[in-house]
């Protein structure tokens, strides 16, 4: 009998301990340019198909500018797999599971997909925060993958991160204007901007501070941000950030046995 041989793992020690001490991990090149312009192609043709019926900004109201109400724009669609097969196919995808299950063990489930862009000269910014807050779990095993379908520059509004802000574990959000961080406490310009290119993916803790720019740029900064559990960790709450496909599995088993969290509508 041919003993089952452990998968090698993707990450190196290296990188496993970087994002364990810093919250997040940079990978290059995990998409070739040519799918990632595939995806973008498909991510902008969604957007101009659903923005014929339904409002589709998502500008957290703390980035509004007060006298107009709206000075930036954000487009945003959530749980893109339903909408598009491609966007299925890569949440399977071995370039983008390998690395995660390196992360946080061989049983990944989904828990939601959102799909931004950010439109030309104004592209909205979203402020510091944590996304512990809007689906908190037991093992704090979340983390997001944001797989990057075009360049994002400084000017286009790339991600920011603090890190090593993950180790404080749950940071107190101000509730106007999207929940966010008081921005004396944890200032915008002080977060560390990471430049990317189409086909990075950046990995980070659902502790780790985030936020991101506004896109002042001639070009969208297009990113499918993909949130992941283990699937051994259960959401504190299972009402809080209901999705669809949540509690699918991506990678392994579901060591529970039975039915996943989640809504089917």
């Amino acid at each position: 009998m041919t003993d089952v041989q452990t998968p090698r793992p993707t990450l190196s020690r290296g990188q496993i301990r970087s994002y364990t001490e810093q919250g997040y991990l940079v990978l290059r090149g995990v998409l070739d340019r040519g799918d990632a312009s595939a995806l973008r192609q498909e991510a902008h043709a969604l957007m101009e198909r659903l923005t014929r019926h339904q409002g589709m900004d998502a500008t957290w109201g703390s980035a509004r500018a007060p006298d107009s109400g709206q000075a930036t724009q954000l487009l945003h669609c959530h749980n893109a797999q339903f909408q598009v097969g491609a966007f299925t196919s890569l949440l399977t995808d071995p370039r983008l599971m390998d690395p995660v299950s390196d992360l946080i063990g061989p049983n990944v489930q989904l828990h939601h997909t959102k799909l931004f862009v950010k439109p030309p000269e104004r592209g909205s910014p979203f402020p510091l925060h944590q996304d512990h807050p809007f689906f908190p779990h037991e093992q704090h095993s979340v983390l997001a993958a944001m797989v990057h379908l075009d360049d994002a520059p400084l000017e286009r509004g790339c991600l920011r991160v603090v890190p090593g802000s993950h180790r404080q574990g749950p940071l107190p959000h101000v509730p106007e204007g999207g929940f966010h961080l008081a921005p004396e406490d944890y200032p915008f310009e002080a977060a560390t901007p990471i430049e990317a290119e189409a086909g990075d993916v950046i990995i980070f803790s659902y502790f780790c501070v985030h936020g991101s720019g506004v896109n002042t740029s001639s070009e969208a900064r297009t990113t499918l941000l993909v949130q992941l559990r283990s699937a051994e960790d259960r959401p504190l709450d299972e009402n809080s950030h209901p999705s669809r496909g949540q509690g699918m599995m991506l990678r392994g088993i579901d060591p529970h046995g039975k039915q996943t969290f989640g809504i089917d509508s």
